[in-house]
């Protein structure tokens, strides 16, 4: 009877894992197969590099504002959205390359920071970015 103890002992429970393995595996490629991806339509954004070259710059960055009650401010004062259109071409006039900035606040409303993009984009400045 002792013999037969140490026999039993020797013998162990083993699980085999392999089924489980394929079923994971087939389980991937069918959802890697079944993906779907969508690209949604859209325009291209302009926006800033920020790449900062270290060493003072020779041009000159003008930034137009919308603030959160939805005035249009450049260098400190209101000049509205009709205004937009001649500080961006006496900058243009200028300096050529000046790139334009369009700040928005937080609460301003979308559509003052869209008539004010598109007064910026009439006037035909080179690089339109905004933040």
């Amino acid at each position: 009877m002792l013999g037969r103890r140490l026999s039993d002992a020797e013998d162990s429970v083993r699980i085999d894992l392999s089924p489980m393995i394929d079923c994971v595996f087939i389980l991937l490629i069918f959802f890697i197969v079944t993906t779907v991806f969508v690209e949604e339509s859209g325009f291209e954004v302009n926006k800033p590099d920020g790449q900062n070259t270290g060493g003072p710059s020779d041009v000159q960055i003008t930034i137009i504002e919308v603030r959160d009650d939805n005035t249009v401010y450049f260098r400190g004062r209101d000049i509205g959205i009709d205004g937009v259109q001649s500080v961006v071409k006496q900058s243009i006039a200028q300096n050529p390359d000046s790139p334009i900035l369009i700040q928005g606040g937080e609460k301003a409303r979308h559509d003052v920071f869209a008539r004010v993009y598109g007064e910026v984009r009439l006037t035909g400045a080179p690089k339109i970015s905004f933040k």
